[in-house]
């Protein structure tokens, strides 16, 4: 073979192999936008909040499933069971300890679910220390102390245990309590509809949305006065603090804060509406049922369909919308009907 014909074999080859390469890396990069495609079909998919349900009709459905009648006490259980079965097992399942994608990179629904998270494990721990128990040294109900405990393992583990495998344990507690509670051969079973059991979990939630309140209100910022240690002459804390400060949500934790909002507020809806059916009585008692219904009817506009692809913060009466503060506008009504409704059940 001539140097000339050797020359041009080798530029062949070279050709072919640059060829070969050229389409293997095309072959990664089209299955990279691929992959990129389908994670973001499903984080659009994932990226949604179950639909509100009837909590009287999903009562009668799951009592009829266990065989049991409804008693007192049957929809709140009921209710607090399908917030948890819903928190678990909308499109997506439960995303807070998700490592792979597209979970690992979506926070607003992790965010959702801590706020129903929190109200979960409200209600467990007043049932199993108020709602259940006839006195402070009655005797509490085990079901429920599992319940509890299930309900408050770490939100964030992925595995060994995984998260939902512990909440769904709390599920299955509180299932069998619900069983025992409308078994007429179980009389250890009880939930105790009271003024003051009621008093203690609005007490509860009252702490949490006035918490809300203030970190969405804080989304632009305001100079707050310490007040602390206001009403009682005699009072003290543990280290000084600064009599005026500036309170902001930084930028980064603004959607965090609305998301959470708007997941305690859709479960608190359901949890308020439970509550009108178990205490019916005592509110009507106390004249205190319009009083629910308003509590409720401040909150249902915090699941307004959201329009916007961002958390918007314009400033006080500016061009732009601030959606935390219209979100921290509504829990704040809310939260000072609570205030007047808890006051209406003190009252004899």
């Amino acid at each position: 073979m001539s140097r000339l014909d050797k020359i041009k074999t080798d530029i062949s080859d070279n050709l072919e192999v640059s060829s070969a390469s050229g389409s293997f890396g095309k072959g990664i990069g089209f299955l990279f936008l691929g992959l990129l495609g389908a994670f973001g079909v499903l984080g659009y998919l994932w990226d949604s909040e179950p639909e509100q349900f009837d909590v009287a009709a999903f009562t009668a459905t799951e009592t009829e499933q266990i065989g049991v009648r409804i008693v007192r006490g049957s929809t709140t259980v009921a209710t607090t069971i399908a917030i948890a079965e819903r928190l678990l097992d909308k499109p997506g399942g439960y995303l807070t300890n998700d490592i792979l994608p597209p979970g690992i990179w979506m926070d607003n629904v992790p965010n959702w679910e801590f706020g129903v998270l929190v109200q979960i494990r409200d209600m467990a721990r007043t049932l199993r220390n108020n709602l259940s128990r006839s006195q402070s040294q009655s005797t509490e109900d085990i079901g429920l102390v599992t319940a509890e405990n299930q309900f408050y393992f770490d939100s964030d583990s992925w595995m060994l245990p995984a998260s939902e495998d512990e909440y769904r344990r709390g599920v299955r507690a509180l299932e069998n309590y619900l069983a025992r509670l409308g078994a007429q051969d179980q009389p250890s079973a009880q939930f105790y509809a009271r003024a003051d059991n009621l008093q203690i979990w609005l007490s509860e939630v009252e702490t949490r949305l006035g918490s809300l309140s203030q970190r969405l209100s804080a989304s632009v910022g305001k100079r707050q006065l310490n007040t602390a240690l206001a009403g009682d002459s005699a009072a003290t804390q543990s280290t000084f603090s600064a009599t005026e400060t500036e309170v902001k949500t930084p930028w980064t934790e603004l959607d965090d804060v609305f998301y959470e909002a708007r997941g305690t507020t859709w479960a608190l809806l359901h949890l308020l509406r439970a509550v009108e059916v178990d205490f019916k009585d005592v509110l009507d008692k106390k004249n205190a049922l319009i009083s629910l219904r308003q509590i409720i009817r401040e909150l249902e506009p915090t699941q307004d369909t959201l329009w916007s692809p961002l958390i918007l913060n314009g400033d006080g009466l500016g061009i732009l919308a601030n959606h935390s503060l219209v979100m921290g506008s509504h829990i704040s009504r809310a939260n000072a009907a609570i205030i007047d409704l808890r006051r209406l059940l003190t009252e004899g």
